[in-house]
């Protein structure tokens, strides 16, 4: 198996929870309401899954190795631009949580935000997982030889493994320290 293997396959779990998104967005702007527990549960997903999980194994793993690399300018530039999309996630996560917290308060207007958000996250995660997919992952492993690809596998493989351990090893320490 090739290191593009398991993060293709996170790629159609993010698919199935952008679909969430979608269904959301039609609850919302049909009944001019917002579920905070749904919003919860994306944020999680989103944070923990997507970005820390799914893009950290790119960003720490794949793209820290492909930066060792002479890449062709094409390949740099497109490298550039997903880590950009990484980061504009984050922020819109970000957003979405401010605008949620807003909305518990009692802000209607934060309503706009929500929906906002929502709507970038859907417009962006297509795009961007096609761009992977299609035109980055597979160019990108011609790159390493067959030792290299092995052992990128093997960092994934360790890097899912202490996944939970890592988040709930700070969801503790945020308790211990009055921060949760």
């Amino acid at each position: 198996m090739k290191p593009i293997g398991p993060l293709m396959r996170e790629h159609r779990l993010i698919e199935r929870m952008v679909k969430q998104l979608e269904a959301e967005l039609g609850r919302i702007n049909a009944s001019q309401r917002c579920e905070p527990s749904f919003i919860d549960i994306a944020v999680d997903f989103f944070r923990i899954y997507a970005d820390r999980t799914h893009h950290g194994k790119e960003e720490d793993i794949l793209f820290a190795a492909l930066a060792r690399k002479r890449l062709a300018k094409e390949h740099r530039e497109t490298m550039e631009g997903l880590i950009a999309d990484h980061v504009f996630a984050r922020k819109t996560v970000g957003r979405l949580v401010a605008a949620k917290e807003k909305y518990v308060s009692g802000s209607t207007a934060s309503m706009a935000d929500i929906t906002d958000c929502i709507t970038e996250l859907v417009k962006l995660y297509p795009r961007h997982i096609e761009k992977e997919d299609e035109h980055f992952f597979y160019p990108s492993m011609e790159y390493f030889n067959r030792r290299e690809q092995d052992e990128m596998l093997d960092r994934f493989w360790e890097f899912d493994r202490t996944m939970v351990h890592t988040k709930y090893q700070k969801v503790l320490a945020d308790l211990e320290e009055g921060r949760a």
